[in-house]
């Protein structure tokens, strides 16, 4: 008032002295100081609004002609003929309900939720509605204890409904009370008697010892209240009755409101203290569930009167010892005692969210937060998950009293009091297309469909992965069925079979297997990347740290943990200890984190594929020492890898003018996407322009993936039997040639079954196919024959012994005819004894073309047989 009235005697008197424009000024100036005087909350007015919200608002809700008043609002599904939609009040059924004690399942009866979605209110009504959001949005807290108290007015006015369960639904706090309103009664009495005859002087030093101690003997609302508040942000709806029979019109579903994904925590600064915000990162840490003192009852020995002290969910609190009653004031000693059946307690659990690996720039350290959970909030989330969290965020003092408020002095910690939690997805289980407009949802699923239906959708994944990467197409298809991986088996006495493929990469250095594993990692939706020498044990499995709040060990999932239904990208993989090493061995098999560590024994999830890159002993490869010198890695590790590839780095002519020129290409352009039309001068651009262009985005190779694994194919029976041959095949292969770091173990099948399955889900099948088997069969050749063939060169004593690609197919074909003493195979035939050593389709066709031209073989018009000529001359053997 005394601002108003400053401001309005200036604008008069500057009004008669001053000239116009300065008398304009003046005026605006008082007009902005009344505007916000305006806006400044009358919480009086707020809670009438909030009142008048509870009774009047009403929500549309599905109710069907058929079914009768009582069973009216059960769920009708939205595609029955007889449905139809009705306007039903929001809140009374509600709170009728919690005033009845009519809990949703009587077995366990839990606090009821309130759920005050702010977009409600703004529905209720435009005008006032608005008003009320905005000054809710700035300071929730404060809000928050408003509508509690306005829902407890109400609960009050309420009569209990004619329910003859009502008495049997009284507990122990109804109890006491009834026990504690009927001797607070006969207390006022008789202090109202004895005020008679002192006077006004006993009331006043009743106020000072209630001042002085923080106590009060009046019976606090919080001690009955049988409820939890939520205050939801703009946008997010509710879940809990009435909101999850709730109908919604598309209008609503289609309209502009604000974003409610939530923000990274970097960019929650000191201008949204006490605002009600909405954060996404990662669950790093979760505390154990305790209970935690809302308000605590104490009981006077001298007096008998109980003492309610409120303390909100404080982390520390003095306990009272003085009764602050007339009859206590004169003793000195303590007579309080604290009663606990009689205080109130909620259940209590600390969180720490941390920043996503994508929202933290380029040379930062990951943020993180603490959030503080209560009652039906608890127990919902682990470490690993990834969530958005609705919150008041508030500032917390590091102590109230001691040293450590003495060492620490005005820094105050901020946390994060959580009103609503939303688990997301943690793998590609769930698609994004119902976050996407109705146009780019059909731009996706035609572009899907496209590569679906195209040729060697394969092929066009894998070059998505790491475009700006020459070669390496083999390895980047491995890494494409790593994304989408195999089946995970339960079998009926719990037994678990893997379903993910681990896939490590060796070679020298400079031959991009860091790039790779980065781009796969920023893939997947929960990939972890972690380096070798940069990670420990614990680090990498799980670590038993000590909470600050209790004092007490708690566990902290590591990377593998962190990165569960995702992968987990180990680079210099060979720079680990031995002991930390063998920490992963139970992942990669069980997958699982086993802990007996200070009295905490636990088993944590872990299902990761590892992805693991690993550099030769002597830092580049060593060609005069065999393969198990070279690789210093143990084979009950190696063992558990389903595919292992060996990069060396080469001099070859064309292979050097060819990635040269891709590299050139990838810096002229500053990138693949922004390829012009005038880059094809040199006579090999147009052969490379397949392998360079890129026309996948991430975002289509996500959602591509995210609808393969919904699939979950199965080996048909007339499959099975081709599985068994060739892993038997195999294995008497490498039992001719042994090796120690690459024989074939049983393993192998298990690893050729899981990539027969993720070849099947990228073909959207249920069922795997022999093509999916002798492509899965070809991969891991292609793994074995890249360290095999440096095996066999090293035993080699001449390089003129060594035979190109064409030589090695024919030499497959020529072994089959000699044995089996035929002189004609099957062009199917030897299409599948091709891709089973290793090779393509492409390479037998390129032999076929160069022997035929040499005539040492024929092939029939039909293209279905291969005739070798006899002596290479003349007609066909018959």
């Amino acid at each position: 008032n005394f601002q108003l009235n400053f401001l309005s005697t200036m604008s008069q008197s500057g009004a008669q002295s001053q000239s116009g424009v300065q008398s304009q000024s003046q005026q605006e100036i008082g007009n902005s100081s009344i505007l916000s005087q305006s806006d400044f909350p009358n919480y009086e007015e707020d809670g009438k609004i909030f009142a008048q919200f509870l009774q009047e608002h009403q929500i549309e809700v599905f109710a069907n002609q058929r079914t009768s008043e009582n069973d009216k609002n059960d769920p009708i599904p939205n595609e029955d003929e007889n449905a139809i939609i009705c306007r039903v009040p929001c809140y009374p059924p509600l709170l009728q309900r919690i005033r009845d004690r009519d809990y949703l399942d009587p077995s366990n009866p839990t606090d009821f939720l309130i759920e005050i979605p702010l977009s409600e209110l703004i529905s209720w009504n435009p005008a006032e509605g608005e008003a009320l959001v905005r000054r809710s949005i700035r300071n929730t807290l404060r809000y928050h204890q408003l509508f509690c108290h306005v829902l407890d007015q109400a609960l009050e006015q309420m009569t209990p409904s004619s329910n003859q369960n009502a008495l049997a639904r009284r507990d122990t706090m109804d109890i006491l009370h009834e026990q504690r309103l009927s001797q607070q009664v006969a207390r006022n009495t008789q202090r109202e008697n004895n005020n008679t005859e002192g006077g006004v002087f006993n009331d006043e030093v009743n106020n000072q010892n209630r001042n002085q101690h923080q106590t009060s003997e009046e019976f606090p609302p919080l001690l009955m209240r049988r409820y939890e508040l939520r205050i939801l942000p703009l946008g997010r709806k509710g879940s809990m009755m009435p909101f999850d029979k709730q109908h919604h019109k598309k209008e609503e579903k289609d309209s502009a409101l604000p974003s409610i994904e939530g923000v990274s925590l970097r960019f929650v600064r000191s201008r949204s203290m006490g605002h009600l915000v909405t954060i996404h990162g990662m669950i790093v840490r979760a505390s154990d569930v305790k209970p935690s003192c809302m308000v605590a009852t104490y009981s006077c020995d001298a007096c008998g009167c109980e003492v309610y002290q409120v303390l909100g969910g404080q982390r520390e609190f003095l306990p009272q010892r003085t009764c602050p009653s007339e009859d206590c004031r004169d003793r000195p000693r303590e007579t309080l005692h604290l009663q606990t059946r009689g205080s109130k307690f909620v259940k209590y659990q600390e969180l720490k969210i941390q920043e996503l690996p994508s929202q933290v720039p380029m040379g930062h350290v990951p943020r993180s937060m603490t959030v503080h959970c209560k009652g039906e909030l608890t127990r919902l989330t682990s470490p690993g998950d990834l969530v958005t969290i609705d919150g008041v965020f508030l500032p917390h003092k590091l102590a109230d009293s001691g040293y450590r408020a003495l060492k620490a002095g005005l820094i105050s910690t901020t946390y994060l009091d959580a009103h609503q939690i939303t688990v997301h997805k943690k793998s590609f289980d769930e698609s994004v297309v119902s976050m996407l407009s109705e146009t780019e949802s059909k731009e996706l699923e035609a572009e899907i469909n496209r590569i679906a239906h195209g040729q060697d959708p394969v092929g066009v994944l894998s070059s998505a992965i790491a475009p700006e990467i020459y070669g390496h197409e083999d390895i980047k298809r491995s890494l494409l069925l790593q994304l989408v991986g195999g089946c995970t088996r339960k079998l009926p006495d719990g037994m678990r079979i893997r379903g993910d493929i681990n896939i490590c990469l060796m070679g020298d250095p400079g031959m991009a297997k860091s790039q790779l594993l980065k781009h796969v990692a920023s893939i997947a939706p929960r990939g972890v990347y972690t380096t070798g020498k940069g990670s420990s044990g614990v680090g990498l499995t799980a670590a038993v740290t000590r909470e600050t709040a209790t004092n007490e060990l708690a566990l902290e999932g590591g990377a593998l943990v962190l990165a569960d239904r995702g992968i987990c990208a180990i680079d210099e993989f060979d720079k680990m200890d031995e002991s930390d090493r063998t920490a992963i061995h139970e992942v990669m098999e069980q997958q699982t984190v086993s802990i007996a560590k200070a009295g905490i024994v636990a088993t944590l999830n872990a299902r990761a594929a590892v992805l693991a890159a690993a550099n030769p002993l002597y830092g580049r490869y060593h060609k005069r020492k065999s393969l198990s010198e070279n690789i210093n890695l143990p084979n009950s590790l190696l063992s558990r890898f389903d595919l292992m590839f060996l990069i060396l780095d080469v001099a070859d002519v064309d292979n050097d003018m060819a990635l040269a020129r891709h590299v050139t290409l990838v810096h002229q352009n500053e990138g693949l996407e922004k390829k012009g039309p005038d880059d094809n001068d040199d006579e090999n651009s147009e052969s490379n322009d397949k392998s360079t262009s890129s026309p996948v985005t991430p975002r289509i190779l996500r959602e591509y993936i995210a609808r393969a694994r919904r699939h979950h194919p199965i080996v048909p029976p007339d499959v099975a039997p081709y599985i068994v041959e060739a892993y038997v095949n195999l294995r008497m292969e490498h039992r001719q040639r042994p090796g120690d770091q690459t024989a074939m173990t049983p393993r192998q099948l298990l690893s050729i079954l899981r990539l027969s399955q993720a070849l099947a889900r990228l073909r959207f099948s249920d069922f795997v196919a022999r093509q999916d088997v002798d492509e899965a069969i070809r991969l891991t050749h292609c793994s074995k024959a890249s360290l095999e063939h440096h095996e066999n060169e090293m035993s080699t004593k001449s390089r003129k012994r060594g035979r190109d690609v064409n030589s090695k197919v024919f030499s497959i074909l020529r072994d089959y005819i000699a044995t089996m003493n035929k002189s004609c195979v099957e062009m199917t035939l030897a299409e599948a004894m091709v891709l089973r050593k290793g090779y393509t389709i492409e390479n037998l066709q390129t032999c076929l073309k160069e022997y035929e031209d040499l005539s040492i073989l024929q092939i029939n018009s039909s293209q279905t047989h291969i005739h070798f000529l006899q002596g290479g001359y003349g007609s066909p053997i018959d």
